[in-house]
């Protein structure tokens, strides 16, 4: 077979695959960058030596890319969400943007052959990492973040019925019939 020939045979089979997802191609690159990262340390460092530190260190090293402000304690818009006017607060990633980039370097990990139980983007300390992240930009911003309550809570606030053994609430005060 000539190359030519065998240069079409193989180009056709990679139109024949399907694309890659969304998802699957922002786990790719993101998989790319972390890696070229590793590289360019110096020393380099190899996946097979990579650990949480590295990780933490490439979030760290994120944030100079980010968009998002986060208000330092000491500036006069800290707890507002819509400040009136700039200030000179750094700009971070954003804590649901470095969520989403830490779960699918994870599995990434496992399917470049890594062992779930040694992978380094489920350690610990990377999720304590991004709870402080979290935390702080809502402090900074001024929402809370507060775990989802339960659908019969949030059912019954929505409705203004009473929720079982409520004894305050009664059905002859409540506006719609049962």
């Amino acid at each position: 077979m000539s190359s030519s020939a065998a240069e079409g045979s193989s180009r056709s089979s990679q139109q024949q695959q399907a694309p890659l997802s969304r998802y699957e191609s922002q786990k790719r690159r993101d998989w790319n960058t972390f890696g070229q990262y590793l590289k360019n340390q110096r020393p380099p460092v190899s996946l097979s030596h990579c650990n949480c530190n590295h990780v933490l260190e490439f979030l760290r090293y994120l944030d100079q890319f980010g968009k998002t402000k986060v208000h330092l304690t000491g500036c006069v818009f800290f707890g507002q969400p819509d400040p009136p006017a700039p200030c000179t607060c750094p700009l971070r990633q954003a804590w649901g943007s470095l969520d989403a980039l830490i779960g699918r370097l994870r599995a990434a990990y496992e399917e470049h052959g890594g062992s779930p139980d040694t992978n380094p983007f489920g350690n610990g300390a990377i999720r304590l990492y991004l709870r402080e992240v979290r935390e702080t930009q809502a402090k900074a911003r001024g929402i809370p973040y507060k775990k989802k309550k339960k659908k019969i809570k949030q059912l019954a606030a929505n409705a203004k019925l009473p929720l079982p053994g409520d004894s305050n609430k009664t059905a002859a005060n409540h506006p719609l019939p049962l």
